[in-house]
């Protein structure tokens, strides 16, 4: 079966290659705190089902415990090390088989591996975690591999890091009028994808979730990350094909054979 890629918002999305369903940072939630699902529809119980799970980082909107409840039991869930002492309801997941991990460590699923590699981003289950958790980014090893960068900014090392890869999945906003450091706007996903240079790439981590009440401020970073980012692509890596999917779409993007 061709590798399939679906958006469900977000940075949620499900990566499905040898016939197994890979779930990122699951967030199935209408309101979140101050946020609010502005654009697409909530993802349907199908969105819940997957073989693996991996979560990014520990802030709400990547880790969001009531999310992760909707699993089916057994599901596999790949959270970052240290991630069970700093948030107590992961530990009440009890149906879930969770383990903690790391950059370097590579875990099989079915006819996956994947390879656990770094971010550069506050790791920390805000407002008042310690870092005691890292930020990571996910490649999935199948019949393509896959990248997840989580949340992350630019740095140096990424492409060695990360490694060649067919597929990048990578985030090109926030949810908020200002990106603080730590993350990828159109320009600097853009800079990644130079960088990595895969043949397929999808950008996500955008246009869902907005604060209550500021519908009106900077509304251009809810509405344009996505459309800059397929622009800035064509200029700094036209080799990539850049797939700009709404919400619950899905592509299968062509893969080295």
């Amino acid at each position: 079966m061709p590798v399939e890629i679906t958006w469900w918002g977000h940075a949620t999305c499900t990566v499905e290659d040898s016939d197994v369903r890979v779930l990122t940072d699951p967030l199935f939630a209408r309101r979140l705190a101050h946020l609010r699902r502005r654009r697409g529809a909530l993802p349907p119980p199908d969105a819940w089902r997957a073989d693996v799970a991996v979560v990014s980082h520990l802030h709400a909107d990547h880790l969001h415990i009531p999310s992760l409840a909707r699993l089916a039991p057994g599901t596999r869930l790949l959270v970052p090390r240290g991630a069970l002492r700093a948030v107590p309801g992961l530990r009440r997941l009890t149906r879930l088989r969770v383990t903690e991990v790391a950059p370097g460590d590579q875990v099989k699923a079915g006819g996956l591996v994947i390879r656990v590699v770094p971010a550069r981003h506050d790791g920390r289950r805000l407002p008042l975690g310690p870092h005691r958790s890292p930020a990571l980014g996910y490649v999935v090893e199948g019949e393509a591999r896959t990248y997840f960068a989580g949340d992350t900014g630019l740095f140096d090392s990424m492409a060695e890091e990360v490694g060649p890869v067919d597929v990048a999945l990578l985030p090109v906003g926030g949810w908020g009028p200002y990106l603080g450091e730590g993350h990828l706007d159109a320009g600097r996903a853009a800079q990644a994808l130079a960088r990595l240079a895969p043949r397929s790439a999808v950008p996500v981590h955008y246009g869902t979730y907005w604060p209550i009440g500021m519908d009106a401020v900077r509304p251009h970073e809810f509405h344009s990350p996505g459309e800059e980012f397929v622009r800035l692509a064509a200029e700094r890596a036209p080799g990539v094909a850049v797939h700009l999917l709404g919400h619950g779409e899905s592509v299968r993007p062509e893969v080295a054979r």
